[in-house]
C-alpha cells in the first residue's frame, strides 16, 4: 500500500447449520487451535476485527446482508 493511500476490504460471511461431525483442524496445519467458544465469551478473546463483524450479522440479521463498515487502524485485532 502506498503512503497516503486508503485500502478497503471486503469479507465474506455464510450462516450455516451444524448438523454434525467432529470439530478438527485444517489438514493443511493453518489454523492453530479449533474448538467452540460460546459467543457470550468472544468479547475477552484476541481477535481479528472480522469476528466483531460475522457476530452483528448474526445477531441483528439485517435485511440488506451488511452492518456498517468497521474502522480498524494498524494490527487487525482487537
Amino acid at each position: 500500500m502506498r503512503c497516503g493511500s486508503e485500502e478497503k476490504w471486503v469479507g465474506v460471511f455464510y450462516q450455516v447449520r451444524i448438523t454434525g461431525g467432529d470439530l478438527r483442524p485444517e489438514p493443511n496445519g493453518e489454523t492453530a487451535e479449533s474448538r467452540w467458544i460460546p459467543a457470550s465469551d468472544v468479547a475477552g478473546l484476541r481477535r481479528s476485527s472480522l469476528v466483531d463483524v460475522g457476530l452483528s450479522l448474526a445477531q441483528t440479521l439485517p435485511v440488506t446482508g451488511h452492518v456498517a463498515p468497521v474502522a480498524v487502524g494498524g494490527r487487525i485485532r482487537h
